[in-house]
C-alpha cells in the first residue's frame, strides 16, 4: 500500500470513530425566526406618492456624433480611438563635453637661485628632482616658458596648454 492508501485508511477509520463515539443528543437550542420591523401605515401614508416617469427629450444626432455625424472614429466622435502605448522619451540634447584640460602641475617647488644672469629652479616630482632653466622641457610633458618670479610658466606639450607655478618673490 502506497501512503495515499493508509491516509485514506485513517481518515475512514477517524470518521467511523467518530460516527460510533461521538455525541448522539440532539441540540437544544433551535434558531428562531426573527420578526422584520414594518413601517406603521400612517408613516406609509406620509410619504409622497412616487412621481410618474419623466421621458427625457432625444437630443438632435450633431450634438451626439459630431457635425459630419460619424460616431465611429473621428475626431469628437463617441468612439475614439484610445492609445494605451507611453509615450516616446524626450529626447535631451546632452552638452559638449568640455574641451580636455592639463592635469594640475605635478611638481613641487623646492627652490631657486640665480646662475650666470639666468633663474635655476629646484622642482620635485615623486622621487625624481629636477634643476630647469627657460626653455627646458621637462619628462616630454612641460616645456619650462619663463622664469619671472613669483611665478614659473610651463606649457603642458600634448595639449599645448599654458600653466603658472608659484615659487615665490626674488630674495
Amino acid at each position: 500500500m502506497t501512503p495515499r492508501h493508509w491516509l485514506m485508511l485513517a481518515g475512514v477509520l477517524g470518521a467511523g470513530a467518530l460516527r460510533l463515539f461521538g455525541e448522539r443528543q440532539p441540540v437544544a437550542e433551535v434558531a428562531e425566526a426573527v420578526e422584520r420591523a414594518v413601517a406603521p401605515a400612517r408613516q406609509r401614508a406620509a410619504r409622497p406618492p412616487a412621481e410618474p416617469p419623466v421621458i427625457l427629450a432625444l437630443l438632435p444626432r450633431s450634438e451626439v456624433a459630431g457635425e459630419d455625424g460619424d460616431t465611429f472614429g473621428g475626431a469628437g466622435s463617441v468612439f475614439q480611438r484610445q492609445d494605451w502605448t507611453p509615450p516616446p522619451p524626450e529626447v535631451t540634447v546632452a552638452p559638449p563635453p568640455p574641451p580636455p584640460m592639463a592635469p594640475p602641475v605635478p611638481f613641487v617647488y623646492l627652490g631657486k637661485v640665480a646662475a650666470d644672469g639666468a633663474w635655476e629652479v629646484f622642482l620635485s616630482r615623486a622621487d625624481k628632482t629636477y634643476i630647469v632653466r627657460a626653455h627646458t622641457v621637462i619628462d616630454g610633458a612641460y616645456k619650462v616658458v619663463a622664469i619671472a618670479p613669483p611665478v614659473m610658466t610651463l606649457t603642458y606639450l600634448p595639449l599645448n596648454q599654458v600653466q603658472q607655478l608659484n615659487i615665490g618673490v626674488s630674495e
